[in-house]
């Protein structure tokens, strides 16, 4: 896989519907409710998860760049 699809690949499964869970949350328990407040929570937790993410995607670039052009070109022969 290359670097340029495993990074967003990663970022993507790390924020996999945040959103939606919020929205649920709230409509079904209620604005003042604890699972309201969990997935708020979860929300924030998110973005260091997401920033970690990246740094490891950009750490492991060379990895990716190296093993890819290998695996392309064996798949090619």
């Amino acid at each position: 896989m290359a670097w340029c699809v495993a990074a967003p690949a990663a970022l993507i499964g790390a924020s996999n519907f945040f959103e939606l869970a919020v929205a649920a949350a709230i409509s079904l328990f209620g604005l003042n409710s604890g699972a309201a407040l969990a997935t708020v929570v979860g929300v924030l937790v998110e973005v260091p998860v997401m920033l970690s993410v990246v740094a490891l995607a950009k750490a492991s670039r060379g990895w990716y760049e190296s093993g890819a052009g290998s695996a392309t070109q064996r798949s090619l022969r």
